[in-house]
């Protein structure tokens, strides 16, 4: 039941990051951002993308911290703009991203620490 859980929050967090990438794309490119703006935007979530891909749980603790710098990027969006769809919809996606991720961490670490005490007992490996 717990592999379930993990591989659906996984794709809800995969979500989370595509939507917040796409919002601050879209929001760089509305208003017509020098190149070092659209770096300083999408490059902290890009460099999370490798260990993403690896499913390595350090990659999307760090996220979840990134994730807090552009949480307090869009709540003050919020109050400057409000009811602004692509600001609402990076709040929705960075909230969204933030909760996945360590809703993942939490529940893959504890399969991972299943899988290690199952080979530990059995004294064979386990393929997960």
């Amino acid at each position: 039941m717990r592999g379930v859980l993990s591989r659906r929050v996984r794709i809800v967090a995969w979500s989370g990051w595509l939507l917040l990438f796409l919002q601050q794309a879209a929001d760089a490119w509305l208003y017509q951002m020098p190149w070092i703006i659209w770096l300083g935007k999408l490059l902290p979530l890009l460099i999370f993308l490798p260990g993403m891909c690896r499913d390595n749980l350090r990659s999307y603790i760090w996220l979840c911290f990134v994730c807090l710098l552009y949480f307090i990027a869009q709540v003050e969006r919020l109050f400057a703009q409000p009811g602004h769809p692509l600001v609402v919809v990076g709040t929705i996606a960075v909230v969204t991203l933030f909760t996945a991720a360590m809703l993942y961490v939490r529940w893959r670490a504890r399969e991972l620490r299943d899988v290690s005490a199952r080979e530990i007992e059995t004294g064979e490996k386990c393929h997960e």
